[in-house]
């Protein structure tokens, strides 16, 4: 079993930046491949980034936030990072830690665990 944990999230203008963190337990987090999501009100829960585990891991993005977003983990910490910069009024949302998928990396519903969400508000 996987416990996930958010923190990070808060109030930013247009343009600035936040860093979420993920802190996962339970289990061995280096074996996990992780995820981020974020659902805004009104809308569905979509993809925003995706990492494979192990040293030599990898990366995918959601179109909206490549070249802004960055997903980082450290498997010493059991810890994973979503690094946010240029931030804008369309990423307000609230930010959910997804582990363990079972199929297709940007389908929420693959996801075996997830947190209890930290809420993201950009201002203009």
């Amino acid at each position: 079993q996987v416990q996930l944990v958010e923190s990070g999230g808060g109030l930013v203008q247009a343009g600035g930046s936040l860093r979420l963190s993920c802190a996962a337990s339970g289990r061995t987090f280096s074996n996990i491949n992780m995820g981020w999501f974020r659902q805004a009100p009104g809308k569905e829960r979509e993809f925003v980034a995706f990492v494979t585990p192990w040293r030599r891991s990898t990366t995918y993005y959601a179109d909206s936030v490549k070249g802004r977003f960055t997903i980082s983990r450290d498997n010493a910490k059991n810890t994973v990072n979503l690094q946010m910069n240029s931030l804008k009024p369309e990423d307000t949302a609230v930010y959910y830690c997804a582990a363990d998928p079972s199929g297709t990396y940007y389908q929420p519903g693959v996801y075996k665990y997830w947190g209890q969400g930290t809420q993201v508000t950009v201002s203009s």
